[in-house]
């Protein structure tokens, strides 16, 4: 490898550590082992989840959306855990109780994913006040689609993140449609950095493949946010495939999706390694092996992990004072015997 300071191979580590991570789930998907049938991958969407990742620092927290499995890899789920958790199975995050839709570690900062388009954001603000109260050094990062652009809660939770000048960073990860929906046909304005600075936040608009140059801005951002100067970043993408896992996007053309396909962040940061010497083919090679090795061990951990005692799903629900409540199954068959 050519000696060099560039971040690259570790940002591209990450892209390609969670694309290969949602191909695995969408394998988990096809071999039935998944719990529901609702999946929301973010393959084509990397670039965002990674710069942002990388720019936070350990203690931050975050809350992330339905299609939320990329930014929690990029700041530092397990992947084994992750995919168990997705198959709805005793050795994941929440014993397989959240699902594809609900991961959440606290110890990693993870405050929650929310299935509610926008639900997760006045999270951050919460959290952003507590921080700012007790005099800690966290940034809290809300991550939602540009669905979530056209709902109240949003600009809300700006409006006082900015009143109350408190540690917090809103990130729309502008994938071009809402479900079925095209942005055009569902955005008046559609520069969203110009409602964001309506409400007097530091703003950032990611519209390009250099992740590199992104990661050293949305830094910026989360620096002055460290310093009470609450942001907002826009990370342009294109959602390679459909809304949910059997979605086949019947909204849009043949054509538009190979245009769009190009602009893949992990092709594109690949090549300007291989341009500019700082890495070459079979030391990508290597990594992308690495990778694939590494996701495919998460996918065997979750096929084997065993499944949850079914009163499981009442713990962590009532008091343990409580008594459990009775399953609909056990109810059946006292009736039945």
């Amino acid at each position: 490898m050519t000696q060099s300071n560039t971040l690259l191979p570790n940002l591209y580590k990450t892209m390609k550590r969670i694309r290969t991570f949602e191909e695995r789930v969408g394998e988990l998907f096809i071999k039935g082992e998944t719990a529901g049938t609702m999946l929301h991958l973010s393959i084509g969407e990397e670039l965002g989840p990674t710069c942002l990742g990388a720019a936070m620092q350990k203690q931050d927290t975050f809350t992330t959306h339905h299609r939320g499995h990329g930014i929690f890899i990029a700041r530092g789920g397990d992947p084994k855990k992750m995919m168990a958790e997705i198959a709805g199975k005793k050795d994941g995050y929440c014993k397989g109780k959240g699902g594809s839709m609900h991961i959440a570690d606290m110890k990693l900062g993870h405050l929650g994913a929310n299935a509610i388009v926008g639900g997760g954001i006045p999270t951050v603000v919460g959290a952003g006040l507590s921080s700012k109260y007790l005099e800690e050094d966290k940034v809290s990062v809300a991550f939602f689609g540009d669905g979530a652009m056209q709902q109240g809660i949003l600009y809300e939770s700006m409006n006082m993140a900015s009143l109350w000048k408190l540690p917090v960073v809103f990130c729309c990860i502008n994938n071009q449609y809402g479900m079925g929906t095209k942005i055009d046909n569902a955005a008046g304005l559609k520069d969203f950095s110009k409602r964001a600075a309506s409400f007097g936040l530091n703003t950032l608009h990611i519209d390009d493949l250099d992740i590199e140059n992104a990661y050293v801005k949305s830094k910026e951002i989360i620096d002055k946010a460290r310093k009470f100067e609450p942001g907002f970043i826009e990370v342009e993408c294109y959602r390679f495939f459909g809304h949910a896992r059997m979605d086949k996007s019947p909204y849009r053309s043949e054509e538009e999706e190979i245009k769009m396909r190009k602009s893949d962040p992990i092709s594109y940061a690949s090549n300007q390694m291989l341009k500019n010497k700082i890495m070459n083919e079979d030391e990508i090679k290597k990594i992308n092996e690495k990778i694939s090795i590494e996701m495919d061990e998460a996918m065997d951990f979750a096929i084997n992990s065993p499944l949850n005692n079914q009163k499981e799903i009442f713990t962590d629900v009532y008091d343990e004072s409580e008594p459990l409540p009775i399953s609909v199954e056990e109810r059946i068959n006292k009736i039945l015997s």
